[in-house]
């Protein structure tokens, strides 16, 4: 007997999403937007630029792009004879190493004090400390450039009513360097405090309560536990303000226009001015060198910083 039973057709059982796949999927549909900003205004032109580096593009080439030629390395090769380029990674070297410990150290001095020393007006202290950090650096340097004005500053004012002449602090190759680093120490110092704030917040109070108990100086806590158990907070802070400070343009832009004698001229202003001068590829292959150098100092502050 044959049979005629009709198979019956099953509907597939659609499983629910889980939990984590939505998340992954709203995540992603947030990031989606940025990413593709950055892509297109950020990884793009960065790669662009590291293409223009191996080539002789100039401004005039623009319209004529078949005219550009692949050089290789030699824009690298050519900055080591570049006696400016020299001048300028001396100049910024010296500014570094002049404003990031000046930077560290007066943002970690203020730091403590408003933790620990200072009680009234804490948070008016806070607030006046952070102020230059939200005000344009352009704004910044062009008041600096009045205050260390020569006749009519209010540095070299202050200075004649104590009987002192004060030098002309942006005209000679001695005092401008260090007139722009006490000034991008100044307006940076309110970032970095905050930052230490945070580290020493997270510090337990127990750590200090056994040091009291077994004798250690302020001195002593301040060395063997606040230092100590700063380390991460103090890797992230001198890591950010070594990698603007290598960047460091505006201030002598502003103040200095470079001079006198180049004795301002920071490496990225050197690119500004290749660009300016039609420079590209040459131009791009000084701002991969000073990329470089940033990796270089992260990868020693992270090896010299780093948690034990």
């Amino acid at each position: 007997m044959v049979s005629t039973a009709i198979p019956v057709r099953t509907r597939a059982v659609r499983r629910p999403m889980s939990l984590r796949t939505r998340r992954a999927i709203a995540a992603w549909g947030f990031a989606l937007p940025f990413m593709a900003l950055f892509v297109a205004f950020m990884a793009g032109p960065v790669a662009a630029s590291l293409a223009i580096s191996f080539t002789d593009l100039r401004g005039t080439d623009l319209r004529d792009p078949l005219s550009v030629n692949l050089v290789g390395f030699d824009n690298y090769v050519r900055l080591f004879g570049d006696e400016v380029f020299h001048q300028a990674l001396t100049n910024t070297a010296v500014f570094v190493a002049g404003s990031v410990p000046l930077t560290i150290g007066a943002a970690l001095a203020v730091a403590l004090a408003l933790s620990r020393g200072i009680t009234r007006l804490r948070t008016f202290f806070r607030v006046g400390y952070y102020l230059p950090v939200v005000t344009s650096i352009v704004a910044v340097a062009v008041v600096w450039r009045f205050l260390l004005q020569p006749e009519t500053g209010l540095v070299n004012s202050a200075l004649r009513g104590i009987g002192i002449d004060g030098p002309h602090w942006l005209d000679q190759p001695g005092t401008a360097m260090g007139s722009l680093i006490v000034m991008t120490a100044w307006r940076g110092m309110g970032f970095v405090m905050v930052v230490f704030l945070a580290g020493l917040q997270a510090i337990p109070r127990t750590m200090y309560e056994a040091a009291d108990i077994d004798g250690a100086t302020r001195w002593q806590q301040f060395r063997y536990v606040t230092l100590p158990l700063l380390r991460p907070t103090m890797l992230f802070a001198v890591v950010i303000t070594t990698i603007g400070q290598l960047q460091y343009l505006e201030e002598p832009f502003v103040m200095t226009r470079g001079g006198p004698l180049n004795s301002t001229l920071s490496v990225s202003m050197n690119v500004y001015n290749q660009f300016g001068f039609g420079n590209y590829g040459y131009a791009s292959a000084m701002a991969y060198l000073l990329f470089v150098v940033i990796l270089a100092l992260t990868a020693v502050w992270f090896r010299l910083l780093r948690s034990r």
